[in-house]
């Protein structure tokens, strides 16, 4: 099982959740804090829609551009199967994927990555609203290997 960060203390939300290291920490901050803020108003127990919605007017408030469920076609072997839709994009760079969930499984995990995949996003944010306290996971796109590549012909 995945560790997810959770924080169930809404008095260290001042705290900096800056990290340097990693690429557009500043932006995931600010997405963080606005989930921190409909977390700490709505607590747990909506469905994710709710939370989806709260979190927008947060990310409005907090001057944040972005747009919500973005729908992409999905294929296999070049052939359409379906569509999927993100919950956000945040300024063009960071998908927010929310859950509404007791626990994040690792099956969350592997939605929000696909999905990275899926839209040609380099770094993602899952968020769960659905426990105690909010949880949390900071998702990047894995290196595509040499071999896993396959290249079509006419």
């Amino acid at each position: 099982m995945l560790s997810y960060d959770c924080h169930g203390n809404h008095k260290n939300m001042n705290s900096n959740p800056v990290n340097e290291k990693y690429k557009y920490s500043d932006l995931t901050a600010k997405i963080i804090g606005a989930a921190l803020e409909v977390h700490k108003i709505l607590g747990n127990g909506f469905q994710e829609v709710i939370y989806q919605r709260c979190l927008a007017i947060e990310m409005m408030a907090r001057k944040l551009n972005f747009s919500r469920e973005q729908e992409i076609d999905i294929k296999y072997k070049g052939i359409h199967v379906g569509t999927r839709r993100a919950d956000f994009f945040v300024e063009d760079k960071i998908m927010v994927e929310l859950k509404a969930v007791i626990q994040l499984e690792d099956v969350h995990l592997a939605q929000a990555i696909n999905y990275l995949e899926a839209y040609n996003i380099e770094i993602g944010l899952l968020i769960n609203f659905g426990s105690k306290s909010l949880c949390f996971k900071r998702v990047m796109k894995k290196p595509r290997k040499i071999a896993r590549i396959i290249m079509s012909g006419p």
